[in-house]
């Protein structure tokens, strides 16, 4: 024997129930004897109470809705029967409707809708639905008897949550079917009293009435028919990850639901439970998926957690004051008076100081709370021994539950981990001493990102999930994202890593998709259907969407990016750029972002800024780690400049020189940015602040290599008629280097607190002298490296070694972030 118990929207059309009887017959035909428990059409029990409602204020657009009602049973009616079966069911139907518009009317005229009232209201959803399967069930030959559950199921006269007298209840459904071999189709939700007064079960009733007649019949199993596949890690409207569990305990059934997981209403299953009756949650529209399966002795599964459930809307108050430390009997009061008051408590945690005590009630009740607490312990607050009752609104509980979770070390550790690097808060915390339920309480707006982050911990480990939002897709920014295209897969396969690029932007146009975007023609989708372009409100849509593992990256040289940089650090969001403002700008600005990011629990990376994909500053980084005292840094670190003087020589003039290396592409649009020393200056600077100097960039000596006359050109092309007349001066100074056996190098250094940048004449035993092409060099002068520097040597410049630093960064962020 087994009981099935079908919800609204499995009988909510038609269609659906010709699946719900293709269902009952698929077991007749395994010779498995069903009882059938369902509940009214999907919505039908909603328009019944509004229904009531309007009568009850004499507003007669009851009328509108009672005929909506009587449309969606007649359409069903027709749409599954036979015309020539039609008839005597559509007349019965149609005289339950009469019972209803007649019982409506007496509302209407009385302007009063009791609770028994609404009891009895309210029955018409279960016996229309259950009439109407009875009926097709008829026409398809199924040897079905329509059972009235008031007829048997008995109760006190608490209308609106009846209590069951369960002994009687019991023996009337056993007799019941001793008699009756038929397959039952039995009224979900509905009872009555000794006087034969309809009652309701209240919430979660129709799986209640499952419940009492699978523990009354001893069934095999009771089966929940839904919507959906069973009971899933978590709600996956909030998060798109989300997956079926194959079988979990009563226990954790028990947690997942009271803590928001609206599948089943476990206290309406506790007949079920008692008896240790197997409950699975199936799926009417995906039938052969195995759904659920509650049990005592469920697999436990090789994950820590079982599920993730949540409240989205409680208040938090918290009670306090010195005077409750040592004092006895103040517990009671409070619970009493909450308990007297009709206040339920969700959630409960006091501190091991005694000091106080913060518990989640529904927001509804907040200000009653507040009201009675502070009238109960009045004396005491007026002495300064309890501090007034404060509200915590808009907030949210999260609750991680598994029998996994009990006495193995590290799941809090691993949970707050996550959440800190996230930037989001805990208010509250609670865990029982069972281990099976770890609840936390955050503040609603997180709520979709800190499931999503707990889900990718504890069920989604092997692949983590990186949000990247790219402001700036010109020619390094564009490098960057075709280079994450083609690497994805090979980061998913390799290294369990997916980069979803949510957002990206240049100064025209910007698009988002949490989801994340399509990157095959991301150009052509970010022109046609991009929204207008602003750094403000790209920061305001990257904190709307509130994403998990979220990652900045600047690809731009904007100092307008670089003032939205406190805000984005703020919202715990990592930044990787390769844009020299913020590290080289003011240092009061630069030390405030750092110190920002460490307050949050984020990464502000810059390795780009120096070096392009070199590992400057990390491995500078790393030797002031370990104890090593910096003495000195050399450097050539623009690859424009080494490549302008490794490419100077007595055949080629400066001026072509220059001129070919922006040919190339190598400089910017105008070289001058490149030659007057400003961009090696700024490197050097952001090297001599990792050292630990507090210097400006007007602290940088710059040995400019430009005479007067090309700095003041008005443009581009007057500036090199202004530098071809300088070609004899360079050549000169090229001679001369050339004549004492040296070359001549543009180089960068810091020394005894001081900074400078400079073209320099090196010989061969300098590292620099065989630098080539647009190659950068840095060498670091230690305690330890004292006699030989540490030397790191590459190209410096170009789109594809710059992007491929920052996308180093990505995943360098994606390790801190665990």
């Amino acid at each position: 024997m087994k009981v099935l118990k079908f919800g609204g929207t499995s009988v909510g059309s038609s269609e659906s129930i010709k699946k719900v009887i293709e269902i009952i017959a698929d077991y007749k035909a395994q010779n498995i004897h069903v009882a059938v428990v369902s509940s009214a059409m999907s919505g039908v029990t909603n328009k019944l109470l509004l229904m009531g409602q309007k009568a009850a204020v004499n507003d007669e657009s009851y009328l509108d809705l009672l005929k909506e009602i009587e449309a969606l049973h007649f359409s069903t009616v027709k749409g599954l029967l036979e015309v020539k079966n039609q008839s005597h069911v559509l007349a019965t139907v149609k005289k339950m409707l009469n019972e209803l518009e007649d019982l409506m009317h007496g509302v209407f005229l009385l302007r009063e809708l009791s609770l028994r009232t609404t009891d009895l209201l309210l029955s018409f959803g279960e016996r229309l639905s259950c009439y109407i399967i009875f009926a097709y069930a008829n026409q398809v030959k199924l040897n079905t008897e329509l059972l009235d559950a008031r007829e048997l199921v008995k109760t006190d006269d608490r209308f609106g949550k009846a209590r069951v007298q369960m002994d009687l209840t019991t023996k009337n459904i056993q007799e019941h079917f001793d008699i009756h071999p038929q397959i039952q189709i039995v009224t979900g939700f509905i009872s009555s009293t000794d006087k034969n007064e309809t009652t309701t079960l209240g919430r979660g009733g129709s799986d209640y009435t499952a419940a009492i007649f699978g523990a009354a019949l001893h069934a095999e199993e009771i089966e929940i028919w839904t919507d959906v596949d069973g009971v899933l890690t978590t709600d996956p409207k909030q998060v798109k990850k989300a997956f079926s569990l194959l079988e979990m305990t009563y226990e954790e059934a028990m947690e997942m639901s009271h803590f928001g997981a609206k599948v089943i209403y476990p206290p309406t299953l506790q007949p079920a439970f008692q008896k240790r009756i197997p409950l699975r949650i199936k799926n009417t529209f995906n039938r052969d998926f195995p759904g659920t399966l509650i049990k005592s002795d469920a697999n436990t599964g090789n994950y820590l957690v079982k599920g993730i459930s949540s409240i989205r809307d409680i208040s938090l108050i918290n009670f306090q004051g010195s005077g409750m430390v040592g004092v006895s009997g103040v517990s009671s009061r409070l619970f009493g008076v909450l308990a007297a008051n009709n206040i339920n408590l969700i959630l409960i945690t006091q501190a091991s100081s005694e000091h106080s005590i913060c518990f989640a009630i529904d927001p509804v009740d907040g200000e009653l709370a507040k009201n009675v607490i502070e009238k109960e312990f009045e004396r005491e607050i007026e002495a300064g021994k309890i501090d007034s009752v404060s509200i915590e609104e808009h907030m949210s509980i999260v609750a991680i539950i598994g029998e996994n979770m009990a006495h193995t070390p590290g799941i809090s550790g691993k949970l707050f981990n996550s959440l800190g690097k996230n930037g989001i808060n805990v208010a509250a915390i609670a865990q029982g001493s069972s281990e099976i339920n770890l609840s936390i309480v955050i503040a609603q707006k997180d709520i979709s990102k800190t499931l999503n982050t707990i889900h990718e911990v504890f069920f989604l480990s092997d692949v983590k999930t990186l949000n990247v939002y790219i402001v700036g897709v010109g020619l390094i920014g564009g490098t960057l994202i075709n280079q994450i295209a083609m690497q994805n897969e090979a980061l998913v396969r390799d290294h369990s890593l997916k980069i979803n690029i949510v957002g990206m932007a240049n100064s025209k146009k910007m698009i988002f998709d949490e989801d994340g975007l399509t990157l095959d023609k991301w150009r052509d989708n970010l022109l046609l259907n991009g929204e207008p372009s602003s750094i403000s409100g790209f920061i305001d849509k990257m904190a709307s969407l509130n994403l998990q593992n979220s990652v900045f990256v600047d690809c731009t040289s904007n100092g307008n990016v670089v003032d939205g940089y406190e805000q984005i650090l703020k919202q715990s969001i990592s930044i990787a750029t390769p844009n020299k403002l913020a590290s080289s700008g003011a240092l009061s600005r630069f030390k405030m972002l750092k110190s920002l990011a460490l307050k949050n629990d984020v990464n502000f990376l810059y390795e780009t800024n120096v070096g392009a994909g070199l590992p400057v500053i990390t491995t500078l980084k790393d030797l002031k780690i370990s104890g090593d005292r910096i003495l000195k840094i050399e450097g050539v670190l623009s690859g424009t400049l080494s490549y302008i003087f490794n490419a100077f020589n007595k055949e080629t003039k400066f001026s072509e020189v220059v001129r070919m290396a922006m040919e190339k592409g190598f400089t910017e649009p105008d070289p001058r940015d490149d030659l007057n020393g400003m961009d090696v200056a700024r490197k050097i600077l952001i090297l001599a602040r990792e050292v630990g100097l507090d210097l400006a960039l007007e602290d940088v000596v710059i040995n400019t290599i430009l005479p007067e006359s090309c700095i003041k050109a008005n443009s581009v092309e007057a500036f090199f008629e202004k530098l071809q007349r300088q070609n004899d001066y360079f050549e000169t100074l090229r001679l001369e280097a050339e004549q004492d056996g040296k070359v001549l190098r543009f180089i960068a250094k810091m020394e005894k607190g001081k900074a400078s940048v400079g073209l320099e004449s090196v010989d061969h035993k300098n590292p620099f002298f065989a630098l080539d092409g647009s190659d950068n060099m840095i060498s670091f002068t230690t305690d330890r490296y004292s006699e030989r520097p540490l030397v790191i040597k590459g190209p410096g410049a170009g789109a594809e070694v710059t992007a491929a630093g920052v996308f180093a960064e990505i995943i360098s962020i994606s390790h801190y972030l665990g």
